[in-house]
């Protein structure tokens, strides 16, 4: 070695000179020259907090919401001259609120920091005075070089220098950042694989030129400088932190990136934050309010400078004065009085309310969705997950779903299924796609036989006794057929587990579909059993004697590795008679533009084969191959190199490279795998299409395989009216053959411009005829790229929105994002994207609403989601059932809230009129405080939790239930007004029903009743009332509801009782002493609580029935018709029974078995009228609502029931 001689850097007077920003230099086993750069520390924190900032960040987070400033400001407001009410009113409801959610932040956060502290501190073998020494993660330094054993886990992102497998190479489960649990193999360069030993490692100086800290997960650009030798760095020799060392004893590597510039915490970025369309609407209502205060103040201020007047003298208004009763200074007056009454009708903004409906939706989410048993997935032992609670009530109101085809509607589990070599078909199967054609045809499809000669194995499913045991020597194309089969055993990526043997071999494969080529190759005879960096062994059939086998070794040179823009995956291979051939396998697209000339009757062949799988929902994929000469390689192998070891765009050179060489391409054949479809997503999408709920497929496949899965899905069907915009046309295919590209441009935006132009003219003509069929359109990626250029993109969104379904093809991820975007800014629909893969992320995070499947493509899309489900099925619970109830219950808490808060503050307000508008409060301080955090604070979060309008069975029989939602009918403006007109009626009734009848009365003494008195009772009147007008909008009360409404109003006599039985010196208010119990000693109390209750709700009373009777809503009817079904439903408990049932029928009675509240209510006892419109609905009918049906249907009831 030279040691630190190399004239790679410059050293100055001890210290290293200041790096390139764009250039990041580390000396390998050197910490004092790292020091001079100041590179980050190992330890990593995912806290929000620390102990110094808990309390000051916290508190600004909190105050960020507008009611929460609202109060403090109120509260500094209440601790003036001027407050009517003492400063603890305001303060104590604040302080709680802020305490509740303080503490849960600081729960929260404490999790994390224990978390951290669990990962800083583990342990791992770090280099030091020729031995290895177990060293804390957190104290790890850049350049340090450590030692990981075999299950261990990378404590930071590392450089690969030596392993004790041969050739220097390892594996790794990078499931931690992307999900996949197939190993993945890295090697190190030659150079540095003798540095096993801590011997060896010591004499390693080397120094590492390479990119700056970034989050690409999957790149790596720089440069391994030992011994002024410079050798490139991929990909393949960094170890990431998080991933795990797998079969191999140990590893020996330099540490790269520590603590927070390791590439997975620089993609542990938050999720883009998300809010509900309800918590908007619920800003505007709190603004409204805000509004009705000021108005509310402004008017009693105005009233107090009108009425202040020295006439009054009995008010010893003559004398010096306040300035707040100074008339002279009416002004002034009007400015303090406005002051006084804002803190005095404060809580009319609901403090609580916030704190509420985050409890409801945290329980939601934790204990209903995540515990779903109709969401759990018992094969893959997923439940459904949620990871944010803040779009509970959003899953309701859906119009649009997004979804991926690949992995969300399939199943990903790919299986070998046909193929076409040399211009022969091969494969007898028939795929669901294609039984699915032929039922819509009237062909009778019979089951297909399988040969005897048939091998099954899970990723391979393909039979043709012309190709199977051997039997393809036979054919005419024999020769083609070896390519084809050496092709899919040489051009992969594929790692061998276990024996050497074709019965116990697994395969770990970056996709399915590249595992299933490998199996295919395995059983046509062309067994690949073994690798090492640069050779593949495969044990072949004999071509010439049947039986016979025979291993051959292939030396791999170059890998020209596949990607979402190239589309392709090559290898460039040696034989072992020195043949040199690059095989590539891709996109039926990308290989044809690369095909030399010559061939064209095979060309075109393959090409109709490849339509005719794409019909059949098939996967497809090219093979062709070269046979390259030394000379043409060496040259182009220099180039290779010379690009590999750019540090400057390296990807994109090596892709200009790659093109050098990938063209003038030799067409082998065609793959064709089936991805078979969910079960139970055609039901699943039929009964969404149902719900009101428009779903869109957005795919990267060829637009016969989208169309015929759309069929498959019942996305689509032969009574619709399908709009097809296509690039595959002859028109656009005559421009694409001259090759100049503007030309190209131009032509494909005026088709698609012209194309559109059409259908939206021809689209009316269908829509607005009530029995016109539905209408359906089908675009491929090139059209859209166009069509989503700024003068196309309303035409587009018009006829997208007046579509039933919509299908785009050969789209992009970006594409998938602009689609999803277009209909979430442009139409302002509520829109949710669901996918399973990488490519879904931008998709899902575009969305409303996010959901990642957690399927077999990794979980970046469940990382980047708002929900995660293992199955598409699972969003007809999700979405029908648990998102419709969360929109229910949230809009009933905020309405309820609204209203009680209003019905409590309007009696001060009345009270106001009585006192000369001089800010004299009406309640007691503590009244006021604990009214909303304590005496009506249980029972909304009860509805909020349980209320439940009909069972989950029939939410799914009765999709068309979910509209409601889509139309927001439980929180628009209507509503609201009826609300308000109920708080406002019953406010004066809480006023002036106590207030007049107080006036006649006496206490035990014969003593008239006074102020704190007819306060008490009247408050006493409003707890009951508004806890009582809880019960009535209950769909279904349970055992929690009576001991949630009981307690608060038992907690209130409690307080009162020892309230009013305690005074101290302390006291600002010694007027409550003994209030209650001289209240309670006269009938006047018990009189009151029975009439007022009574006379308050007797409105709503009477609004429920007609509106139930004459006007009801479609869950309503469905209550009345199953209003019986609770009673006669029998579920089998006997063992006899139990044994007789399907593990399905089983798995539903244990669902039914688990615990639940059955519902003791269940609305009016009488039939609504509107039964044969709703229930026509459901049959595609229209039938309108008879009003005069209502008189007949009740009076029939008595007379239809036995006796």
């Amino acid at each position: 070695m030279s040691g630190w001689g190399t004239p790679s850097r410059t050293v100055t007077l001890g210290r290293v000179q200041p790096q390139s920003p764009a250039l990041r230099t580390i000396y390998c086993n050197h910490r004092e020259a790292n020091f001079a750069h100041r590179y980050k520390g190992n330890s990593i924190s995912t806290t929000k907090y620390n102990v110094f900032t808990f309390l000051p960040k916290g508190l600004y987070e909190q105050f960020r919401r507008v009611a929460n400033l609202y109060f403090l400001m109120v509260s500094i407001l209440s601790a003036t001259p001027y407050s009517p009410v003492h400063p603890i009113t305001n303060m104590v409801p604040l302080s709680l609120v802020l305490l509740f959610s303080l503490i849960k932040e600081a729960f929260e956060d404490w999790q994390r920091f224990q978390n951290d502290m669990t990962i800083n501190n583990s342990l791992v073998d770090v280099l030091q005075a020729q031995g290895w020494e177990s060293l804390q993660w957190k104290k790890l330094q850049v350049g340090d070089i450590i030692r990981v054993k075999q299950d261990g886990f990378f404590p930071a992102d590392l450089l690969l220098l030596a392993s004790t497998n041969v050739d220097g190479i390892c594996y790794i489960e990078t499931a931690n950042l992307d999900g996949e649990t197939n190993l993945k193999i890295r090697k190190a360069l030659e150079r540095t694989w003798d540095y096993v030993t801590p011997e060896k490692a010591c004499e390693f100086k080397g120094e590492v030129q390479c990119e700056q800290p970034n989050n690409s997960l999957y790149t790596f650009t720089g440069n391994l400088v030992v011994d002024n030798q410079t050798m490139p760095l991929s990909p393949n020799q960094i170890l990431l932190r998080g991933c795990s060392l797998k079969n191999t004893d140990y590893i020996v590597g330099t540490v790269i990136f520590t603590g927070h510039e390791t590439k997975v915490m620089m993609n542990s970025m938050n999720v883009p934050s998300k809010r509900s369309t309800l918590e908007r609407k619920l800003d505007k209502l709190i603004l409204a309010l805000f509004s009705t205060l000021f108005s509310m103040c402004l008017l009693g201020a105005i009233g107090s400078g009108i009425f202040i007047d020295r006439k009054y003298y009995y008010l010893g208004l003559s004398q010096s004065v306040e300035d707040q009763f100074n008339p002279s200074k009416r002004f002034l007056v009007i400015i303090l009085t406005m002051l006084t009454l804002l803190t005095l009708y404060s809580t009319i903004i609901p403090i609580s309310l916030y704190v509420s409906i985050e409890t409801i939706k945290f329980i939601q989410s934790s204990q209903f969705i995540n515990k779903d048993l109709n969401m759990y997935h018992a094969e893959s032992n997923t439940p459904a997950s949620a990871r944010t609670s803040n779009l509970n009530e959003e899953l309701g109101q859906v119009e649009y779903i997004f979804s991926d085809k690949t992995g969300t509607l399939t199943r990903n589990l790919m299986e070998f299924f046909k193929c076409s070599i040399g211009g022969e078909m091969y494969g007898t199967g028939m795929t669901e796609i294609e039984m699915g054609v032929a039922e819509r045809k009237g062909i009778k499809v019979q089951e297909a036989k399988t040969s005897t000669n048939s091998l099954r194995e899970k990723g391979f499913n393909f039979d043709d006794v012309r190709l199977m045991q051997g039997a393809w020597r036979h054919e005419p194309n024999h020769d083609a057929c070896k390519e084809y089969f050496r092709c899919l055993a040489i051009c992969h990526t594929v790692l061998p587990e276990g024996e050497e043997t074709p019965e116990k071999i697994r395969y770990q494969a970056a996709s399915p579909d590249e595992a299933a080529l490998v199996l295919a190759a395995k059983n046509f005879g062309f067994f690949f059993y073994r690798r090492t960096p640069t050779m593949i062994y495969v044990r072949e059939s004999h071509v010439e004697k049947m039986g016979k086998t025979q291993d051959v070794s292939y030396e791999i040179l170059n890998v020209l590795e596949f990607n979402s823009t190239r589309k392709r995956q090559s290898v460039v291979c040696r034989y072992p008679d020195g043949r040199l051939v690059l095989y590539c396998k891709g996109a039926d697209t990308v290989i044809y533009e690369r095909l030399g000339t010559g061939n064209d009757d095979l060309n075109k062949v393959t090409r109709v084969h490849l339509e005719q799988f794409g019909s059949a929902g098939l996967r497809t994929l090219c093979l062709a191959y070269r046979d390259l000469a030394p000379d043409l390689y060496e040259s182009w192998n220099e180039k290779f190199i010379t690009a590999k070891s750019s540090l400057r765009d390296r990807e994109k050179r090596l892709d200009e490279v790659a093109e050098l060489i990938e063209k003038e391409l030799i067409l082998i054949g065609a793959t064709a795998i089936e991805d078979k479809l969910q079960e139970g997503v055609p039901n699943c999408i039929q009964t969404l299409s149902r719900a009101g709920i428009k779903i869109w497929v957005l795919t990267g496949d060829k637009i016969e395989t989208a169309i015929n899965i759309a069929y498959a899905c019942n996305l689509l069907n032969n009574e619709m009216k399908q709009f097809i915009i296509s690039s595959e046309t002859d028109a656009i295919r005559e421009v694409e053959e001259r090759g100049d590209q503007t030309e190209i441009a131009r032509f494909m935006k005026e088709e698609v411009k012209k194309q559109l132009k059409q259908f939206l003219d021809e689209a009316p003509q269908y829509f607005c005829s009530p029995s016109g069929p539905k209408l359906a359109l089908v675009i491929d990626g090139k059209c859209l790229m166009y069509a989503l250029e700024p003068s196309l993109r309303i035409m587009l969104l018009t006829l997208s929105l007046n579509c039933s379904s919509v299908v785009c093809c050969r789209v992009s991820p970006l594409q998938k994002a602009q689609v999803t975007s277009l209909v979430k800014k442009g139409a302002r629909k509520i829109t949710l994207s669901i996918g399973d893969g990488a490519n879904d992320v931008s998709m899902i995070q575009a969305a409303h609403i996010g959901i990642g499947i957690s399927g077999l493509e990794g979980m970046q899309a469940v990382m980047a989601s708002d929900f995660a489900i293992a199955q598409f099925r699972f969003l007809e619970d999700l979405l029908l059932v648990h998102g419709r109830w969360s929109y229910i219950r949230l809009c009933k808490v905020v309405m309820y809230f609204f209203y009680k808060n209003l019905a409590f503050t309007l009696t001060q307000f009345w009270f106001t009129f009585g006192t000369g508008f001089s800010g004299q409060r009406f309640y007691d301080d503590w009244f006021q405080s604990l009214y909303n955090v304590i005496f009506t604070a249980l029972p909304v979060v009860i509805v909020g939790l349980f209320d439940q309008d009909i069972s989950s069975s029939l939410s799914k029989k009765y999709p068309e239930l979910y509209k409601e939602g889509v139309r927001n009918m439980f929180f628009n403006r209507r509503i609201v007004a009826i609300w308000a007109c109920f708080a406002v009626y019953q406010s004066l009734v809480f006023f002036y029903f106590v207030s007049l009848s107080s006036s006649t009365s006496r206490d035990s003494d014969g003593k008239m009743f006074g102020l704190w008195d007819v306060s008490t009772m009247a408050f006493t009147c409003v707890v009951v009332t508004v806890n009582l007008r809880l019960l009535m909008m209950c769909n279904s009360i349970t055992r929690w509801h009576y001991i949630s409404v009981g307690g608060s109003i038992i907690v209130w006599f409690v307080f009162i009782f020892v309230y009013s039985g305690i005074m101290t010196r302390f006291d600002r208010n010694d007027n409550m002493f003994w209030v209650i119990y001289v209240l309670m000693s006269t009938s006047y109390f018990y009189i009151t609580l029975l009439l007022v209750p009574v006379a308050a709700l007797l409105g709503d009373f009477l609004y429920l029935g007609v509106q139930r009777w004459f006007f009801p809503y479609d869950y309503q009817i469905v209550q009345e018709s199953h209003k019986d079904d609770a009673d006669s439903i029998n579920t089998p408990d006997s063992q006899e029974t139990k044994e007789h049932l399907t593990p399905d029928e089983a798995r539903s009675n244990a669902i039914s078995q688990l615990p639940k509240e059955v519902s003791k209510h269940s609305g009016f006892a009488f039939d609504s009228p509107g039964y044969e419109s709703f229930f026509a609905t459901q049959f595609g009918k229209y039938v309108p609502p008879k009003a005069w049906d209502v008189a007949r249907r009740a009076s029939m009831k008595s007379k239809s029931k036995p006796k």
